[in-house]
């Protein structure tokens, strides 16, 4: 029997790869020096691709396989793949939804505590030995009785609302509609939102509709004393105004794990002692990165056996 032929342009952990070795055959395309080469001679052959946030997956390369069944996307966020278009040409999509939240949501409050309270430059001040030397210790803020304004109330938000409640926080949130089964504070206006929080944590999806939702006039209203996360995509904040914002002392400072053009972080950020950087690693944990491939090997084993795939993403 012959085997379905996976396109892989990212890995999963080295057993789950051995795992779908033995029903696939793969192309791993991210370790080919010349990519374009190789995807030209297996592309008729192409039956599935996995890709993850960082892989373009547009219409030429969907174009460029004619015998493409399936794309597996290893990420809850789909905005790098033009499903749209996929879905015209009765192509299945799927994502890994719900399998990230708690981890990510942990990433906002690493973000949140160490931002305020200062950590990252506390932990420097340990290591270099200004603590032994009687060196002034850089003093934080507490979280306690603070307000945070969540930018998107998704599963993602929930969780950080519940992780927020437990540090005593006061909660707000932005949506495009109120949802009234919670009780926190909803606003219809982001800029009024950021205008009455310490702290401004987005949670929101990439793709045209957040593109650079947090600009110029969303920071000016979030002020000089307060703070920015995003754990959501690095679209989202317009980095040339957020770089701006903090140099000119318009925020007190930000947190962040995405970037416009990862993994290139602007260097001017990197001499901030006001900032955290994190290199995208919202969910990128042992556990939570096993069961996404898990859940991958489980959709494409469903397609190629005639069933329902478990996570298709539907727009």
């Amino acid at each position: 029997m012959v085997k379905p032929t996976l396109l892989a342009l990212t890995n999963l952990f080295s057993n789950q790869m051995e795992e779908l070795e033995k029903t696939f055959e793969i192309i791993h395309l991210y370790k080919e020096n010349d990519p374009e080469a190789v995807l030209g001679k297996v592309k008729d052959k192409v039956q599935a691709i996995l890709c993850t946030m960082h892989n373009t997956v547009r219409q030429n390369l969907i174009d460029a396989c004619p015998n493409l069944e399936i794309i597996v996307c290893k990420s809850v966020g789909f905005d790098n793949v033009d499903v749209a278009f996929a879905k015209s040409k009765n192509i299945i999509v799927t994502n890994t939804p719900d399998l990230v939240t708690d981890d990510t949501a942990d990433t906002a409050m690493g973000l949140l505590i160490n931002v305020s309270r200062r950590y990252v430059e506390l932990d420097a001040y340990t290591r270099v030995g200004r603590w032994k030397n009687g060196g002034a210790k850089p003093l934080g803020h507490s979280l306690t009785h603070k307000k945070v304004g969540i930018l998107g109330l998704g599963r993602i938000g929930q969780a950080i609302a519940k992780r927020c409640s437990a540090f005593g926080m006061e909660i707000c949130y932005h949506t495009r509609s109120k949802k009234n089964e919670f009780d926190y504070t909803y606003y219809d206006n982001l800029k009024e939102m950021a205008k009455d929080v310490d702290y401004l944590i987005a949670v929101v999806p990439g793709g045209a509709e957040t593109e650079k939702m947090i600009n110029a006039d969303i920071m000016s209203a979030l002020g000089s004393n307060g703070y920015l996360i995003n754990i959501s995509r690095g679209t989202v904040v317009d980095e040339t105004a957020l770089v701006d914002a903090l140099k000119e002392k318009k925020i007190a400072g930000a947190a962040l794990d995405v970037y416009e053009s990862e993994p290139r972080v602007p260097d001017e950020l990197k001499t901030m002692d006001n900032v955290v950087l994190l290199p995208h690693v919202g969910a990128a944990t042992y556990e939570t990165l096993g069961a996404m491939g898990d859940l991958i090997i489980e959709n494409l084993c469903l397609h190629f056996d005639g069933k329902p795939v478990k996570t298709p993403i539907q727009i």
